[in-house]
């Protein structure tokens, strides 16, 4: 994101970041501020990838997730928006106190270390923004 300088070029746009301690990552909020006002004349969509929804019952905290994108909601309406299961990579969690609730929950099965995203899922939301982007 932070390579994109303009959206001039661009009809439609489509954002996503994955969530750390239940928010997008900064780069990707600065990206949806710094260009909130193209963004608002362009069709726009937005995704997130989150652990919480690869937890069993994940499903069920779907609401929960869904409140992470109020913050980019309130910059940009989206058309529509993707929420989708995430990876982890616990040797890159920063801080340690969070690496060990990580492998404590990875060890009590309340879910899988690695790549838990659903790519038939996200090809078939990408499949369906297609005509409501394009329109």
């Amino acid at each position: 994101m932070s390579a994109v300088k303009e959206l001039g070029r661009y009809r439609a746009v489509v954002a996503g970041s994955a969530i750390q301690s239940n928010r997008w990552l900064p780069e990707a909020v600065q990206f949806v501020q710094t260009h909130q006002a193209e963004l608002r004349q362009k069709r726009f969509a937005s995704f997130l990838v989150c652990m919480t929804l690869a937890i069993r019952n994940g499903e069920s905290y779907r609401p929960f997730v869904a409140e992470y994108m109020a913050p980019v909601q309130a910059l940009v309406q989206a058309l529509s928006q993707g929420l989708f299961a995430g990876a982890i990579d616990i040797r890159k969690v920063p801080a340690a106190a969070d690496r060990f609730k990580f492998r404590l929950s990875v060890l009590l099965g309340v879910w899988k270390e690695g790549d838990q995203r659903d790519w038939q899922a996200i090809r078939a939301w990408a499949e369906s923004l297609r005509p409501q982007l394009i329109g």
